[in-house]
C-alpha cells in the first residue's frame, strides 16, 4: 500500500512537473512581446520576413538603411513631405506600435480622419497582411539602438495603460 502511494505520488510530482513545463514554455513564447506591443524584434524570423518585405516594397522610398529621403522634414514642389528614415535619426520610433500600425495599413488621413492630406505613402490594406505589415514594423524596430527600443517600449506600455 505505502509502494503504491509513493507510485501515485512520484506520478503525481512527474505530471505537475510537466504542466509547469508546458505552462513555462508558452509564457516565454509570448514573453518577447511587451506590454502594448505589436511588433516583436527579438523574433529573429519575424524580423528576416520583415526585412525581406520591407527591401521590396518600402526601400526604394526609405532607403536601403531605413535612411529616409533628404529634406524628409519639408514639403516638396507636390506639397507631400518625403518618406521619412525609419532609422533612429527619424521619428518613427517617437509613436506607438498601434499607430504605426495603423498609419501604415490605412494611410495617416484614414486612421487618423485627416482631410486633404497628400501623401506619397502606399496604403497597405489591401497589398499586404497584418503579420507582413507587423513583421516590416519589426524589422525597422529591431535597427534601433537599445536605448531607443527601451523608450518605444515603455511608450507602448503607457499607451496600453490609458486605454
Amino acid at each position: 500500500m505505502i509502494k503504491t502511494l509513493h507510485k501515485s505520488y512520484y506520478l503525481f510530482l512527474l505530471l505537475a512537473f510537466a504542466v509547469a513545463g508546458v505552462f513555462v514554455f508558452v509564457l516565454n513564447s509570448q514573453a518577447s512581446l511587451k506590454k502594448g506591443a505589436l511588433f516583436d524584434p527579438q523574433n529573429l524570423e519575424v524580423v528576416a520576413l520583415g526585412k525581406s518585405i520591407y527591401n521590396e516594397t518600402c526601400a526604394s522610398c526609405h532607403g536601403v538603411n531605413l535612411e529616409g529621403q533628404p529634406n524628409w522634414k519639408r514639403p516638396n514642389s507636390q506639397g507631400m513631405l518625403p518618406a521619412p528614415p525609419h532609422d533612429n535619426t527619424g521619428h518613427t520610433w517617437h509613436h506607438t506600435d498601434e499607430l504605426l500600425f495603423g498609419i501604415t495599413k490605412y494611410g495617416l488621413a484614414e486612421f487618423s480622419g485627416l482631410k486633404n492630406h497628400k501623401t506619397g505613402m502606399p496604403i497597405y490594406k489591401d497589398i499586404l497582411s497584418d503579420a507582413e505589415i507587423i513583421a516590416v514594423l519589426s524589422y525597422i524596430k529591431s535597427t534601433w539602438p537599445t536605448d531607443i527600443i527601451l523608450r518605444h517600449d515603455e511608450m507602448n506600455a503607457i499607451n496600453a495603460d490609458t486605454q
